[in-house]
């Protein structure tokens, strides 16, 4: 099994749904056919490692998607679910267009100014609404809140561990 920390989060099981073990999940996937193509993901394990878990089948449901999960048959047994999260190999992924990236990725890069003076480190993507992103960063002036837009982040170095922005109160719409 895949170590826990190295899969990528794409849902989180809300409640039971149904009299026959189905759960209701949280899609964090903006791919329409994430859940609806989903044979297989992976659930923390007792001991803190992953456990797999098979789709038999899986329906949108208000925003949401309704998974049936083999050896899932009961509200009881949907129950023990609940919080918990579904996870992927990164492997599963579909391949972004250059300069596009998967909030897992960004998570944890040093965040520098052009000057290369740290800023923080990334600890989170937020999305705001209405597709608006911002980068939340912790540093040593505490958070900094950073526009995930061209007038503030000016490279991405993935390789490196380093993304370089302008800081909010220098920036300018060009």
């Amino acid at each position: 099994m895949p170590a826990w920390n190295d899969l990528v989060l794409v849902g989180r099981v809300v409640k039971p749904q149904g009299r026959h073990g189905e759960v209701a999940v949280e899609p964090f996937s903006d791919r329409k056919d994430r859940f609806p193509t989903l044979a297989h993901a992976f659930v923390a394990a007792p001991d803190g490692a992953s456990r797999e878990v098979r789709v038999e089948r899986c329906f949108a449901h208000k925003r949401r998607f309704v998974l049936k999960l083999a050896g899932v048959d009961s509200i009881a047994e949907a129950e023990t679910l609940r919080g918990a999260e579904l996870r992927i190999a990164e492997a599963e992924l579909q391949l972004l267009p250059e300069g596009s990236y998967y909030y897992h990725q960004l998570a944890g890069l040093r965040v520098e100014d052009a000057q290369g003076a740290v800023i923080g480190v990334l600890e989170s993507v937020m999305e705001t609404g209405k597709g608006t992103r911002v980068l939340v960063v912790r540093g040593p002036q505490g958070e900094t809140l950073l526009p995930f837009a061209d007038a503030f982040v000016k490279s991405v170095d993935l390789g490196r561990g380093v993304l370089v922005a302008v800081r909010p109160e220098y920036a300018r719409a060009d």
